[in-house]
């Protein structure tokens, strides 16, 4: 019965999100089948990509800028390039197709909040340390709902995560004019015979100018499933919570367990590199 409930509950909120026109932007890297579906040489030189997606019902319109990033800046050199995209789109479970004529592009829904672009296998494309493959709702609702969930967690003997983030993750920083984006590099440490997290170490902006910060980290599953990596304070109380998604994808979420939703810069999404 609960599990049916908690089935329910997916299909409502799908229905409500997808019932109505909603808008996706984010800054993506320029993978090879990205490039297929815009119609990016794979010679042209692209550091990212910057999404808008709009989507109403069975069609979605698509304006892209790509190119070389303008140094100190969130643009393009001379403006970059741009491309506007018209087409169909079929939903599928938690999936959108998008079809550009003959060519498809699939996204991962995974809430109301957050996109992810896919692989032709289905897999979660792994951004880098600039840049992740979520796009984010232009107007999102604080939401702990997700389709997707990591099946199961291997501990390596290290695990690392990079990316970049806007400001506003819950205790480390405020959004405002003096804080633009944030780096991590994180270092999850694990004992392999138990399969149990030991320590972290995590390099970034928020620790810059202290050489980064370590401590020791938890994790475990919620009662709908979830699996939550949370690193803690020096008191043993949580300071990060993060969502895994897939075993190659971390989510940022505040201690409620609400996922964080990101700009048209930045996601707040995590990309695993070794």
């Amino acid at each position: 019965m609960k599990t049916f409930a908690i089935f329910l509950y997916a299909v409502l909120l799908v229905v409500c999100s997808y019932g109505k026109e909603v808008t996706y932007t984010g800054s993506t890297p320029a993978a090879a089948v990205v490039r297929k579906f815009l119609d990016i040489p794979l010679e042209d030189s692209v550091d990212f990509i910057r999404w808008k997606i709009n989507i109403s019902g069975q069609h979605y319109t698509l304006q892209c800028s790509y190119g070389l990033g303008q140094p100190n800046t969130n643009g393009f050199i001379n403006g970059g390039s741009k491309i506007t995209v018209n087409g169909s789109l079929q939903k599928e479970h938690n999936f959108f197709l998008l079809s550009n004529g003959h060519k498809k592009l699939k996204l991962a829904v995974l809430n109301e909040n957050l996109l992810h672009i896919l692989n032709p296998d289905d897999s979660f494309l792994i951004g880098n340390g600039g840049w992740s493959y979520t796009l984010n709702n232009i107007q999102p609702e604080h939401s702990k709902h997700i389709n997707f969930i990591q099946d199961c967690t291997t501990v390596k003997d290290s695990m690392v995560f990079e990316g970049r983030t806007p400001c506003g993750v819950p205790g480390i920083t405020e959004p405002g004019a003096s804080c633009y984006k944030l780096k991590w590099y994180i270092v999850l440490y694990g004992n392999t015979k138990k399969n149990t997290a030991t320590t972290y170490k995590v390099f970034g902006t928020a620790w810059r100018e202290k050489g980064g910060r370590k401590g020791k980290w938890q994790l475990f599953n919620t009662n709908d499933g979830r699996t939550i990596y949370r690193l803690n304070d020096e008191t043993g109380h949580g300071l990060l919570y993060l969502l895994g998604v897939q075993e190659n994808i971390l989510l940022f979420t505040d201690a409620e367990g609400k996922i964080l939703t990101g700009n048209e810069d930045f996601s707040f999404t995590l990309n695993r590199i070794l």
